[in-house]
C-alpha cells in the first residue's frame, strides 16, 4: 500500500527489496539523497546504484506504479514536465529488477492523448515489456481516504491503482509554479486525486499539499532536473536552465527540500523553509528538510 501508517500498512519507504543494496540500505550505508549529471539514462543508472540500486526497492513480482509530470501539453525540452529519457530510463531499471507490471499514470489537466503525445510520455515507453500507460480521467477509478489530522485537506479520492501498488515512484520535473513557487515531489502528487480544483478554491493550497503528502508517499523519488524551467511554470514555456541531471531519494521532503536550491525560481533565491508546503510537511515528520543532517552524494 502507498499510503501513510495512519491509513493502511507500513509507512512506504520502509521496503528494502533483498540482496546486498538492501542490506547496505539497512545498515545506513546508503546516502539520503544523491544528485547524478549526465545524459538522462546514464544520470538516472548512476544515482541510483549509489543508492543502493534498483533492488533495493523493487522485489521480482511486484506491481510498480510510476507517476511522472505529464499532465501539460509541453515538448519535453519546455522542462513543465518528466523527460521522456528520464521516465524510460527508470521504467526499464524496474522490469530489469523483475517488476511483473509497470504502470505509468497521470491525471493530465489538458486531454490524456494531447499530453502523452506531446510530452514524448507515449512515444518513451514503446517497446517496454510489462509496462502500460494509463489515463487516470475517470472519476470511478478513484477511491475517498480520510487525511489524520490534517490541517486542511481532510479527505481526498486517490487513484486506486496507486493504493494497490507493491511499489510507488514519484517522477516528477523541476519547475516553477505560478501558484507556490516551486513545483517538485509533493506538488507532484496532486496528479493523483480526483479533484484538484478544490485545493486552490477552499483552502491554503501549500498545507493541502502537506496533507497529501502525509498519506501519498512514495517509497522512491527521482526528480527529473535535466531542464529546469525558471520562470513561466507550470506549464511552460520560460527561461529554462540545462542541469543536466536527477535528483533521487526516498525521503520526499529531502528531495524537494535540495531542489529548491538548483537555482533561483522565478528570479528569487529560495530556501527550504520558505516555501510554505516543504515547511509544512516537515513540520508534520513527513521528512526532513534541513540538508545539513542529511548524507549527501553529488555525482558528476
Amino acid at each position: 500500500m502507498a499510503l501513510g501508517a495512519g491509513l493502511a500498512g507500513p509507512l512506504v519507504g520502509q521496503h528494502l527489496g533483498s540482496g546486498a543494496a538492501a542490506q547496505d540500505a539497512a545498515a545506513g550505508k546508503s546516502p539520503d539523497l544523491v544528485i547524478a549529471k549526465g545524459a538522462p539514462g546514464d544520470a538516472v543508472g548512476k544515482a541510483l546504484a549509489a543508492i543502493g540500486g534498483i533492488e533495493r526497492f523493487v522485489s521480482p513480482g511486484q506491481v510498480v506504479v510510476i507517476k511522472p509530470n505529464a499532465s501539460f501539453v509541453s515538448p519535453p525540452k519546455w522542462g513543465a514536465t518528466t523527460h521522456p529519457e528520464v521516465l524510460r530510463a527508470v521504467v526499464d531499471q524496474c522490469v530489469e529488477a523483475g517488476a511483473k507490471r509497470v504502470l505509468v499514470v497521470d491525471h493530465t489537466l489538458s486531454p490524456a492523448p494531447r499530453c502523452f503525445a506531446r510530452t514524448g510520455t507515449e512515444s518513451a515507453l514503446e517497446g517496454a515489456a510489462n509496462t502500460k500507460l494509463v489515463s487516470l480521467d475517470q472519476e470511478r477509478v478513484y477511491k475517498t481516504v480520510e487525511i489524520p489530522e490534517a490541517g486542511a485537506l481532510k479527505q481526498t479520492a486517490i487513484a486506486n491503482v496507486v493504493l494497490k501498488a507493491d511499489l510507488f515512484i514519484n517522477l516528477p520535473t523541476a519547475k516553477s509554479h505560478s501558484a507556490t513557487g516551486v513545483s517538485f515531489g509533493m506538488k507532484n502528487l496532486m496528479g493523483l486525486v480526483w479533484d484538484r480544483h478544490t485545493f486552490h478554491a477552499d483552502m491554503d493550497l501549500h498545507m493541502g499539499i502537506a496533507d497529501l503528502a502525509s498519506v501519498l508517499r512514495p517509497q522512491l523519488t527521482i526528480l527529473d532536473a535535466v531542464y529546469l524551467l525558471k520562470t513561466g511554470g507550470p506549464a511552460g514555456p520560460g527561461d529554462i536552465e540545462e542541469y543536466g541531471g536527477v535528483v533521487v531519494g526516498t525521503d520526499p521532503v529531502a528531495v524537494d527540500a535540495y531542489a529548491v536550491g538548483l537555482t533561483a525560481w522565478n528570479q528569487q533565491t529560495m530556501t527550504p523553509g520558505k516555501v510554505d508546503h516543504i515547511r509544512y510537511a516537515a513540520e508534520k515528520g513527513i521528512g526532513q528538510n534541513d540538508l545539513s543532517s542529511l548524507r549527501i552524494e553529488e555525482l558528476t
